[in-house]
């Protein structure tokens, strides 16, 4: 057997048989994998980036010049230690950015792997739902509208139209039937087909089965707004060392001799460790969201859904089971209970997974009715602009169609009406205000239809559906029902879930102006007969009246409300397009996922902010501290070596910012900056002044100068300064209302372990110092940074 011939131009029998395989089962499971382990995996190898090179570029950028042309000068002022020091510093950072960057782009390799195409199968006999990349040639699969083609595949039965676009260029859709092949990287748009997979992987006219969500890592706007904070904040560091320059000359110190300490006080202005912490907060979110069934595949969507305060979330498999039973059923005229589940399974089709063909076909099952003899010619499933699916069989040479769908559509057919369609009507408002939902059943032939009998089919609520929507408003986020069902259906619904009765048909929103029609969706609860259409633009009203969405969605006609959104929530039955759009991709069914990915998102949230406060308020005190001591007292009262050590010890400790514990607000998130760089700025003085103060004790009390320590205990000084404002900037309430993680708690043991190891029996470049003195400095900031100035930082934050 060839496994890797193109079978394009061969008979579908020919193909069928060359690549032994069988429409009635497929492959066999044990077949498939030895075909697999022939031919490889449906892919091609990406090109990996050339791990060196990605190394050597952390040497290139703002912070390595600065720390690059730093080390130049120590060289040239004859200054080893200060070399020794910053070229540590630099090659620390480099090698923590590269591992943080291998580690991240592991965990993004890994969703790759679970968001890639999945592929209908039949194996063993039975219709599955498989990775694209397991796919062989010979796999029978099924492509619907709204998926990506999986491999090169010859169609059977069936008709599609697909977009080809990505191989093509050509816009227009292409019809493709029997015979035909549908070619790797296309896209269905309508219609369905069953193939045999002939060509995988490298062999296949696309050269790779196209990958659809490329889990990419944008430039988060957040990162933008930190970066444009700090731009002004070097600023501020640039006019202060202006004006220390000017004060040396005016006192005759050598400027050449200050260079290093510039150029490092800039360094402590830049955000050295920025791109580590967000990479690593993101990956640890990412990594928690994916336990709990929710996989992030646009990097800022976490922040979004901190952001989120509506939901729009779809009934049918989010807020409901998405288990459809029969749970009443109806017969007219002479037909019985077994003629309404018997016809409507033969208006069915397993291979598409549909809710209502499954239920139909587990109902003709449970009454033991047998479908042998019965061959279905051919299959039209549920179109939304019919309102019905049909098939045509064929039973002992005689053909006849058997129709099932909305009720009033299927009568219509039949050319019921009168009284009889007054009845029909009655039945429909009965079940629809207990929550059914009513599907008509006919069967026709030469003569036109005959209406056979209706079902009545439940999608209960799921059991914790009104508990998590109950959970989601406690946390500022109001969610909002969207339903195709009729509004009786909703309404039941929506009461017994708890979202609230304030529900509307869309053909009524549909009626008014666009500021009315608007003002109404703010206002609704939920929405009845809604098309996929329809939440493109009640996500673009919501927007309008300055909302932050989150839609859900599983279908390809939800792709651009998706996309809209500014959380697109694609669930875990949505088809590959639905999962291209969305930014979040949920792998279990309900509406828990939602609630940890804002939970988690607020979580994130917290912690950059702490970031941010914690730079800010540590960039201003140190570069105004340090100039306003020389102003003061005509001495540098720390140097560049005292400073690099610094940087190195504080940044070991803010990446791990990124694992500590953070309580999610019980509102949705704001970046309001203000609030926050004036807490930032008032905190930051009030550490100068404290700073100062202490400075002037170890001066004047404890007679420090250069000669007896006073560099060493200055840095002891920024040291526990910076740590103990940890403790504070976490926490937006008292420090002590909620207890850091372990990881933060041993990264600032730790650091306070070694600075006062360090400062005791001193090292080349630090003189030691008496171990009364350290514990001064400790004593000093434990009691001003956790009793003053948190007080401080509770009265800032509530006012904003």
């Amino acid at each position: 057997m060839m496994l890797v011939s193109d079978f394009s131009a061969a008979p579908v029998e020919e193909a069928l048989r060359k690549l032994d395989t069988s429409l009635e089962t497929g492959l066999t499971s044990d077949e498939a994998k030895k075909r697999l382990a022939e031919v490889g995996h449906n892919e091609v190898p990406e090109k990996k980036k050339n791990a060196a090179l990605s190394f050597l570029k952390r040497f290139w950028g703002l912070t390595a010049w600065t720390l690059e042309l730093t080390i130049l000068i120590s060289y040239v002022l004859g200054r080893p230690l200060d070399l020794i020091v910053i070229a540590a510093l630099l090659i620390v950072n480099a090698v923590l950015g590269f591992a943080q960057e291998w580690q991240a782009e592991r965990a993004v390799e890994a969703l790759k792997q679970k968001l890639s195409i999945r592929a209908r199968v039949l194996r063993d006999g039975g219709w599955s739902i498989v990775p694209a990349r397991e796919l062989v040639p010979g796999d029978v699969v099924r492509v619907r509208a709204g998926d990506f083609v999986p491999a090169d595949v010859k169609i059977i039965d069936g008709e599609v139209e697909v977009d080809q676009s990505a191989l093509t260029g050509e816009s227009l859709p292409a019809g493709k039937k029997a015979g035909d092949i549908l070619y790797s990287g296309s896209l269905a748009k309508k219609g369905e087909a069953t193939g045999v997979t002939i060509l995988t992987g490298t062999r296949t006219y696309f050269g790779r089965a196209a990958q659809l969500v490329q889990v990419a890592r944008p430039k988060l706007y957040v990162e933008t707004v930190i970066t444009g904070l700090l731009e002004r904040l070097l600023a501020l560091v640039i006019v202060l060392l202006s004006l220390a320059f000017v004060a040396s000359y005016l006192r005759g110190v050598s400027l050449l001799g200050l260079l290093p300490l510039a150029l490092v006080l800039l360094v402590s202005s830049i955000p050295v460790a920025l791109p580590a912490m967000f990479t690593v907060t993101m990956a640890l979110g990412s990594l928690e969201l994916a336990k709990k069934g929710v996989l992030v595949t646009r990097l800022s969507a976490s922040q979004d859904a901190a952001m989120m305060d509506i939901l729009c979330a779809d009934k049918t498999g989010t807020i409901t089971m998405n288990r459809l039973s029969v749970a009443y059923m109806v017969e007219i005229g002479s037909h019985s209970e077994d003629d309404v589940a018997l016809y409507g399974a033969l208006a069915s089709q397993e291979a598409n997974q549909d809710p209502i063909d499954l239920a139909f076909i587990a109902e003709a099952r449970r009454k033991g009715l047998s479908l042998e003899g019965y061959a279905q010619k051919k299959f039209t499933p549920f179109d939304p602009s019919t309102r019905r699916t049909e098939a045509t069989i064929e039973k002992d040479g005689e053909e006849f169609t058997v129709v099932k769908g909305a009720a009033l559509t299927i009568a219509g057919l039949c050319n019921i009406g009168g009284a009889e369609i007054a009845d029909i009507e009655a039945r429909v408002d009965s079940f629809a205000k207990k929550g059914y939902r009513v599907v008509a059943v006919a069967k026709g032939g030469m003569r036109g239809f005959e209406l056979v009998g209706m079902t009545a089919l439940h999608d209960p609520p799921r059991p914790d559906s009104a508990k998590l929507i109950d959970e989601l408003r406690g946390m500022g986020i109001s969610t909002k029902m969207l339903t195709g069902d009729s509004l009786p259906i909703a309404r039941e619904v929506a009461k017994e879930v708890g979202i609230g009765e304030n529900i509307s048909g869309m053909e009524g929103l549909k009626g008014m102006g666009i500021n009315r029609a608007r003002d109404a969706i703010e206002k609704s609860d939920g929405f009845a007969g809604v098309y996929p259409e329809d939440k493109y633009l009640i996500v673009k009203a919501l927007q309008a009246k300055k909302h932050v969405v989150g839609m859900t969605g599983d279908g390809v006609n939800d792709a651009p409300a998706l996309k809209q959104a500014e959380v697109g929530i694609a669930v875990s039955s949505a088809t590959d397009v639905a999962r291209g759009a969305a930014s979040v991709v949920l792998t279990e069914e309900g509406l828990h996922a939602i609630v940890s990915l804002v939970r988690v998102g607020r979580m994130i949230h917290q912690r950059i902010v702490t970031w941010i406060l914690n730079k800010i308020i540590k960039t201003f005190e140190i570069v105004v501290f340090v100039v306003a001591a020389y102003l003061i007292t005509g001495v540098y009262v720390v140097g560049a070596f005292e400073i690099v050590l610094l940087l190195f010890l504080i940044d070991f400790v803010t990446i791990s910012i990124a694992a500590d514990n953070a309580r999610p607000s019980l509102r949705p998130e704001t970046w309001e900056l203000g609030p926050l760089v004036k807490a930032s700025v008032l905190l930051g003085v009030l550490m100068v002044s404290e700073s100062l103060a202490l400075l002037y004790i170890a001066i004047r009390l404890l007679h420090l100068t250069d000669a007896t320590g006073l560099r060493t205990f200055t840095f002891c000084m920024l040291i526990f300064g910076g740590l103990f404002t940890i403790f504070m900037v976490r926490e937006r309430g008292y420090f002590w209302n909620s207890r850091p993680s372990n990881i933060l708690l041993a990264a600032i043991g730790g650091d306070m372990l070694v600075t006062t190891i360090v400062s005791v029996f001193g090292i080349p470049g630090l003189m030691p110092i008496p171990l009364a003195y350290v514990l001064i400095a400790w004593a000093w900031y434990l009691l001003f940074a956790l009793l003053i100035n948190d007080a401080m930082k509770v009265r800032v934050l509530r006012l904003r």
